[in-house]
């Protein structure tokens, strides 16, 4: 089969790597422009570009794909397959009527569970134990095509998203090989989604979801640590100081009223929560410093209790 892969970043990286790896003909790499970063507005290649060019895929960077001229070179490519992995844009319908076979996207949930923007996120947000990846045929509608497979995976109790969309990146590469190999063989059935108010949907995060609350519960807490990393961050305000917060565990039962510092040391900064619980912050980033552990922080900026 003739393979098309869409894809920006890391996420997709992995999952072209998977495919090549496991011998399948991608003759062409989809991927955004380079685009300027970093202090010195460098422009920068996205990493399906970088690991494209270094496996000798073709590589294209259309600025829109409704562009009818990128249409034309897209048909010429006579694909078979498209596959679309964290590609960054929406895609018109002329595009997903190109490929003969199919075009399949990889999306990092368990779908109809938490389409849209940040899935990997939204997990940990809420508190979920389980998530994964799901591969579903390409419609208009966002993220709303039949299920071709899904594969899941739990989320560790201290995993924070950014450890997460490491392993379902790879989980995604496995995917979509397997989703290509029922393709091919003519074995891939589908199951429409039906989204009903069970289901929550992944909108993308904001610098407004980063304040902690500390009258909320300790577990919440400790879930919106690790539901932001690495952007934008869990932020709070304590002894004078502002941080992001990185890492942080549940501690035990406490009286104290919710934001009161209850401790500061090897441990971490324990600070009591709104439930009667505290909160061990273990690891931050003071503004205009540098992500360290609480323990190596207190010893440069002691807390007075």
């Amino acid at each position: 089969m003739r393979v098309v892969f869409m894809g920006t970043p890391a996420f997709g990286a992995a999952v072209l790597r998977r495919l090549v790896e496991d011998g399948w003909n991608v003759i062409a790499a989809y991927t955004q422009p380079d685009k300027p970063k970093n202090r010195g507005m460098k422009l920068t290649a996205s990493p399906v570009k970088e690991y494209a060019v270094t496996a000798g895929i073709p590589v294209y960077q259309p600025v829109s794909c409704r562009d009818e001229a990128v249409l034309a070179e897209l048909r010429g490519l006579e694909p078979d397959v498209i596959v679309v992995a964290a590609y960054g844009k929406i895609l018109p319908q002329a595009l997903l009527d190109i490929p003969k076979t199919a075009i399949i996207n990889v999306h990092s949930s368990l779908l109809p569970q938490y389409r849209g923007a940040a899935p990997i996120n939204w997990a940990i947000l809420n508190g979920d134990s389980e998530t994964g990846v799901s591969v579903q045929y390409m419609v208009r509608e966002l993220d709303a095509g039949d299920i071709l497979l899904s594969k899941t995976t739990p989320i560790g109790p201290d995993e924070d998203a950014s450890q997460l969309y490491d392993r379902l990146a790879l989980l995604g590469g496995e995917a979509a090989s397997e989703a290509l190999t029922r393709l091919r063989d003519g074995t891939a059935g589908r199951t429409p989604q039906v989204y009903g108010p069970q289901y929550r949907y992944a909108s993308m995060l904001s610098r407004e979801m980063s304040p902690m609350d500390w009258t909320r519960p300790a577990q919440a807490l400790k879930d919106q640590v690790r539901g932001l990393v690495p952007w934008p961050c869990a932020t709070t305000d304590v002894a004078g100081a502002r941080w992001k917060v990185f890492a942080a565990r549940v501690g035990g039962e406490t009286a104290k009223a919710p934001g009161t510092v209850l401790s500061a040391g090897k441990a971490g900064i324990e600070v009591a929560c709104g439930d009667g619980r505290s909160l061990f912050i273990t690891e931050l980033q003071a503004d205009g410093g540098k992500r360290m552990k609480a323990a190596d922080y207190l010893r440069g900026h002691p807390i007075k209790i």
